[in-house]
Protein backbone atom coordinates (compact mmCIF):
# COMPACT_ATOMS: atom_id res chain seq x y z
CA UNK A 1 0.00 0.00 0.00
CA UNK A 2 0.95 3.55 -0.64
CA UNK A 3 1.67 5.66 2.12
CA UNK A 4 -2.34 7.14 2.83
CA UNK A 5 -3.52 3.53 2.43
CA UNK A 6 -4.36 3.18 -0.87
CA UNK A 7 -3.31 0.26 -3.82
CA UNK A 8 0.07 1.53 -5.87
CA UNK A 9 -1.25 2.25 -9.52
CA UNK A 10 1.30 0.60 -12.02
CA UNK A 11 1.50 1.01 -15.56
CA UNK A 12 3.41 -2.07 -17.21
CA UNK A 13 5.46 -0.77 -20.77
CA UNK A 14 7.38 -3.46 -22.83
CA UNK A 15 6.59 -4.49 -26.21
CA UNK A 16 7.33 -8.15 -26.00
CA UNK A 17 3.82 -9.69 -24.68
CA UNK A 18 5.87 -12.23 -22.97
CA UNK A 19 8.13 -9.86 -20.71
CA UNK A 20 4.20 -8.23 -19.76
CA UNK A 21 2.88 -11.38 -18.67
CA UNK A 22 5.80 -12.53 -16.94
CA UNK A 23 5.51 -9.07 -14.54
CA UNK A 24 1.77 -9.50 -14.17
CA UNK A 25 2.32 -12.66 -13.13
CA UNK A 26 4.81 -11.55 -10.39
CA UNK A 27 3.14 -8.73 -9.19
CA UNK A 28 -0.17 -11.21 -9.22
CA UNK A 29 1.51 -12.16 -5.44
CA UNK A 30 0.92 -8.49 -4.53
CA UNK A 31 -2.84 -7.76 -3.92
CA UNK A 32 -1.68 -4.05 -2.62
CA UNK A 33 -0.40 -3.40 -6.33
CA UNK A 34 -3.06 -2.20 -8.77
CA UNK A 35 -2.03 -3.04 -12.76
CA UNK A 36 -3.59 0.62 -14.41
CA UNK A 37 -2.15 -0.03 -17.92
CA UNK A 38 -0.32 -2.22 -20.00
CA UNK A 39 1.50 -0.78 -23.33
CA UNK A 40 2.88 -2.33 -25.98
CA UNK A 41 5.03 0.68 -27.29
CA UNK A 42 6.06 4.24 -25.90
CA UNK A 43 3.49 6.25 -27.54
CA UNK A 44 0.98 4.24 -25.52
CA UNK A 45 3.02 4.44 -22.28
CA UNK A 46 2.99 8.42 -22.80
CA UNK A 47 -0.44 8.34 -23.32
CA UNK A 48 -1.17 6.33 -20.03
CA UNK A 49 1.31 7.81 -18.04
CA UNK A 50 -0.34 11.14 -18.39
CA UNK A 51 -3.75 10.23 -18.39
CA UNK A 52 -3.40 8.07 -15.16
CA UNK A 53 -0.91 9.22 -13.57
CA UNK A 54 0.56 5.96 -11.66
CA UNK A 55 2.85 5.51 -8.55
CA UNK A 56 4.90 3.04 -10.33
CA UNK A 57 6.26 2.39 -13.62
CA UNK A 58 7.94 -0.73 -15.22
CA UNK A 59 9.33 0.48 -18.41
CA UNK A 60 11.50 -1.43 -20.80
CA UNK A 61 14.27 0.51 -22.42
CA UNK A 62 14.69 -1.23 -26.14
CA UNK A 63 11.29 -0.71 -28.16
CA UNK A 64 10.93 0.53 -31.39
CA UNK A 65 9.51 3.73 -32.28
CA UNK A 66 10.39 5.18 -28.89
CA UNK A 67 12.29 4.06 -26.44
CA UNK A 68 11.74 4.03 -22.56
CA UNK A 69 14.59 7.13 -22.32
CA UNK A 70 12.55 9.47 -24.31
CA UNK A 71 9.44 8.05 -22.68
CA UNK A 72 10.49 9.21 -19.59
CA UNK A 73 11.42 12.31 -20.98
CA UNK A 74 7.93 13.03 -22.55
CA UNK A 75 6.43 12.05 -19.13
CA UNK A 76 8.60 13.03 -16.12
CA UNK A 77 10.54 10.90 -12.87
CA UNK A 78 7.82 11.85 -10.00
CA UNK A 79 7.16 8.20 -10.01
CA UNK A 80 9.16 4.94 -8.98
CA UNK A 81 10.32 3.89 -11.66
CA UNK A 82 11.96 0.41 -12.23
CA UNK A 83 13.80 0.17 -15.74
CA UNK A 84 13.11 -3.52 -17.23
CA UNK A 85 16.32 -3.89 -19.47
CA UNK A 86 18.80 -5.96 -21.78
CA UNK A 87 21.29 -3.14 -21.85
CA UNK A 88 24.88 -3.93 -21.55
CA UNK A 89 27.16 -3.46 -18.69
CA UNK A 90 28.14 0.29 -19.72
CA UNK A 91 24.38 1.74 -19.29
CA UNK A 92 24.01 0.27 -16.07
CA UNK A 93 26.75 1.96 -15.07
CA UNK A 94 24.54 5.01 -15.32
CA UNK A 95 22.10 3.61 -13.77
CA UNK A 96 23.54 2.68 -10.49
CA UNK A 97 25.22 6.19 -10.40
CA UNK A 98 21.69 7.68 -10.63
CA UNK A 99 20.70 5.18 -8.47
CA UNK A 100 17.78 3.84 -10.66
CA UNK A 101 16.09 0.53 -9.42
CA UNK A 102 16.17 -2.13 -12.85
CA UNK A 103 15.86 -5.32 -13.61
CA UNK A 104 18.49 -6.94 -16.14
CA UNK A 105 16.79 -9.10 -18.45
CA UNK A 106 16.54 -12.03 -18.04
CA UNK A 107 15.54 -11.41 -14.22
CA UNK A 108 14.32 -13.71 -11.71
CA UNK A 109 11.54 -13.60 -8.82
CA UNK A 110 13.81 -13.04 -6.47
CA UNK A 111 15.38 -10.20 -8.19
CA UNK A 112 12.74 -8.30 -8.98
CA UNK A 113 11.16 -8.96 -5.55
CA UNK A 114 14.52 -6.77 -4.76
CA UNK A 115 13.67 -4.02 -7.22
CA UNK A 116 9.50 -3.83 -5.66
CA UNK A 117 10.77 -3.71 -2.32
CA UNK A 118 13.26 -0.66 -2.86
CA UNK A 119 10.19 1.04 -5.61
CA UNK A 120 8.01 0.87 -2.25
CA UNK A 121 10.10 2.54 0.09
CA UNK A 122 10.74 5.29 -2.43
CA UNK A 123 6.73 5.19 -2.22
CA UNK A 124 6.06 4.95 1.40
CA UNK A 125 7.59 8.00 1.89
CA UNK A 126 4.60 9.85 1.55
CA UNK A 127 6.10 12.03 -0.59
CA UNK A 128 6.91 12.83 -4.19
CA UNK A 129 9.22 10.50 -5.77
CA UNK A 130 12.05 12.08 -6.87
CA UNK A 131 13.51 10.35 -9.79
CA UNK A 132 16.53 10.61 -11.92
CA UNK A 133 17.06 13.77 -14.62
CA UNK A 134 15.90 11.65 -17.53
CA UNK A 135 18.44 13.52 -20.22
CA UNK A 136 21.10 12.76 -17.87
CA UNK A 137 20.48 9.49 -17.52
CA UNK A 138 19.85 8.99 -21.49
CA UNK A 139 23.26 11.03 -21.91
CA UNK A 140 25.15 8.72 -19.38
CA UNK A 141 23.62 5.80 -20.53
CA UNK A 142 24.40 6.31 -23.84
CA UNK A 143 27.74 5.14 -25.57
CA UNK A 144 30.89 7.94 -25.99
CA UNK A 145 30.69 9.58 -29.61
CA UNK A 146 27.04 8.30 -29.55
CA UNK A 147 25.09 11.43 -30.28
CA UNK A 148 21.12 12.00 -30.64
CA UNK A 149 19.39 11.02 -34.14
CA UNK A 150 16.00 12.43 -33.27
CA UNK A 151 14.20 14.36 -30.50
CA UNK A 152 10.83 13.09 -29.05
CA UNK A 153 8.65 16.08 -27.70
CA UNK A 154 5.05 15.84 -26.18
CA UNK A 155 1.89 17.74 -26.90
CA UNK A 156 -0.43 16.36 -24.32
CA UNK A 157 -0.78 13.46 -25.14
CA UNK A 158 0.25 13.59 -28.31
CA UNK A 159 4.26 12.87 -29.32
CA UNK A 160 6.14 14.23 -32.18
CA UNK A 161 9.54 13.10 -33.43
CA UNK A 162 12.16 15.23 -34.42
CA UNK A 163 14.86 14.11 -36.86
CA UNK A 164 18.09 16.23 -35.54
CA UNK A 165 18.71 16.67 -39.36
CA UNK A 166 15.28 18.88 -39.44
CA UNK A 167 15.51 20.65 -36.31
CA UNK A 168 16.61 24.42 -37.44
CA UNK A 169 17.46 26.05 -33.95
CA UNK A 170 17.12 25.61 -30.22
CA UNK A 171 15.99 28.14 -28.22
CA UNK A 172 16.59 28.24 -24.13
CA UNK A 173 13.31 29.35 -22.04
CA UNK A 174 13.82 28.99 -18.99
CA UNK A 175 14.17 25.10 -17.58
CA UNK A 176 12.44 24.39 -21.50
CA UNK A 177 13.71 24.48 -24.64
CA UNK A 178 11.92 25.89 -28.05
CA UNK A 179 12.72 23.24 -30.89
CA UNK A 180 12.25 25.07 -33.89
CA UNK A 181 11.51 22.63 -37.06
CA UNK A 182 9.68 23.40 -40.41
CA UNK A 183 8.29 26.68 -39.32
CA UNK A 184 6.80 24.99 -36.02
CA UNK A 185 8.15 25.55 -32.36
CA UNK A 186 7.64 22.74 -29.76
CA UNK A 187 8.24 22.86 -26.32
CA UNK A 188 10.22 20.57 -24.12
CA UNK A 189 11.16 20.06 -20.87
CA UNK A 190 14.96 20.17 -20.84
CA UNK A 191 17.93 22.62 -20.51
CA UNK A 192 19.78 23.66 -23.41
CA UNK A 193 22.81 22.48 -21.92
CA UNK A 194 21.88 19.11 -21.61
CA UNK A 195 20.40 19.22 -25.43
CA UNK A 196 23.67 20.67 -26.14
CA UNK A 197 25.57 17.78 -24.66
CA UNK A 198 23.53 14.80 -26.66
CA UNK A 199 24.17 16.56 -30.23
CA UNK A 200 26.49 15.68 -32.78
CA UNK A 201 29.06 19.01 -32.42
CA UNK A 202 30.39 18.39 -35.89
CA UNK A 203 26.54 19.01 -37.13
CA UNK A 204 25.34 21.68 -34.35
CA UNK A 205 26.62 25.04 -32.21
CA UNK A 206 26.15 26.67 -29.48
CA UNK A 207 25.87 29.84 -30.74
CA UNK A 208 25.00 32.02 -27.80
CA UNK A 209 24.27 30.92 -24.45
CA UNK A 210 20.42 30.42 -25.49
CA UNK A 211 20.96 28.83 -28.97
CA UNK A 212 21.95 26.17 -30.62
CA UNK A 213 21.70 25.87 -34.26
CA UNK A 214 22.15 23.69 -36.90
CA UNK A 215 24.94 24.73 -38.80
CA UNK A 216 23.24 23.26 -42.24
CA UNK A 217 20.60 25.78 -41.58
CA UNK A 218 23.28 28.81 -41.41
CA UNK A 219 23.52 31.03 -45.09
CA UNK A 220 25.59 33.73 -43.58
CA UNK A 221 26.16 35.95 -40.59
CA UNK A 222 25.72 39.68 -40.63
CA UNK A 223 27.07 42.67 -38.47
CA UNK A 224 23.79 43.50 -36.05
CA UNK A 225 25.67 46.33 -34.43
CA UNK A 226 29.44 47.30 -33.26
CA UNK A 227 30.77 44.12 -32.21
CA UNK A 228 27.80 42.49 -32.71
CA UNK A 229 26.33 39.99 -35.20
CA UNK A 230 23.07 37.50 -35.72
CA UNK A 231 23.17 34.43 -37.77
CA UNK A 232 20.89 34.45 -41.06
CA UNK A 233 19.44 30.96 -41.24
CA UNK A 234 18.25 29.59 -44.88
CA UNK A 235 14.39 30.87 -44.29
CA UNK A 236 15.97 34.29 -43.19
CA UNK A 237 15.24 33.45 -39.19
CA UNK A 238 17.80 35.55 -37.27
CA UNK A 239 20.01 34.67 -34.78
CA UNK A 240 21.59 36.71 -32.20
CA UNK A 241 25.51 35.44 -31.84
CA UNK A 242 27.67 35.82 -29.05
CA UNK A 243 31.72 36.80 -29.09
CA UNK A 244 32.55 33.67 -27.90
CA UNK A 245 30.66 31.95 -30.25
CA UNK A 246 31.21 34.04 -33.51
CA UNK A 247 34.80 32.92 -34.19
CA UNK A 248 33.50 29.20 -33.51
CA UNK A 249 30.91 29.93 -36.35
CA UNK A 250 33.47 31.93 -38.54
CA UNK A 251 35.70 29.06 -38.61
CA UNK A 252 32.78 26.71 -40.06
CA UNK A 253 31.67 29.24 -42.47
CA UNK A 254 34.88 29.77 -43.89
CA UNK A 255 35.63 25.98 -44.28
CA UNK A 256 32.41 25.22 -45.67
CA UNK A 257 33.35 27.91 -48.61
CA UNK A 258 36.37 26.68 -49.50
CA UNK A 259 35.65 23.67 -51.73
CA UNK A 260 33.80 26.53 -53.83
CA UNK A 261 36.78 28.80 -54.30
CA UNK A 262 38.69 25.64 -55.34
Amino acid sequence: MSADGKKIRAVIVDDEELARQMLRELLGSHPEIEIAAECANGFEAVKAVTELKPDLLFLDIQMPKLDGFEVLELVGSDRATIFVTAFDEYALKAFDIHAVDYLLKPFGAERFETALQRAKQRLSGGQAVAGPVPAELASSARPPAQYLERIAVKDGTRVFIIPVTKLDYAEAQDDYVALSTDGRQHLKQQTITSLEAALDPARFLRIHRSYIVNLEKVAKIEPYSKDNYVVVLANEIQLPVSRSGYARLRAFLDEKAQPARK
